[in-house]
């Protein structure tokens, strides 16, 4: 395998169809690891680009995502919940709210 920055091509497969594949994958410094990229498919002398979907890394962004918008809401209705407050300066305020709409 040729190491060309970060990248690392892989050796290229002829397939039974007589299809060209070569592996793309792009190299993790930290702990030598390689995350596969995508494959260049080669099909009667044209080059096309296959790009390889990570759905492990796609779910968990939709999870953290869901996990945040949780967070977020019910972080705003532990500071104002949509209830009427019933401490005794919110009674207050109710009773004075119903004083002046029963007076018009």
């Amino acid at each position: 395998m040729a190491n060309s920055a970060r990248q690392v091509y892989g050796e290229p497969v002829v397939t039974a169809s007589g299809d060209t594949v070569i592996p793309v994958s792009r190299h993790n410094g930290l702990f030598g690891t390689a995350r596969p990229v995508g494959v260049f498919l080669i099909h009667d002398g044209t080059v096309s680009w296959v790009s390889a979907t990570d759905t492990t890394r796609i779910m968990f962004f939709g999870e953290f995502i869901g996990l945040v918008a949780a967070t977020i809401a019910t972080l705003a209705v532990l500071r104002r919940p949509p209830w009427p407050d019933l401490t005794p300066r919110g009674l207050e305020a109710l009773g004075r709210l119903r004083t002046t709409r029963s007076g018009r």
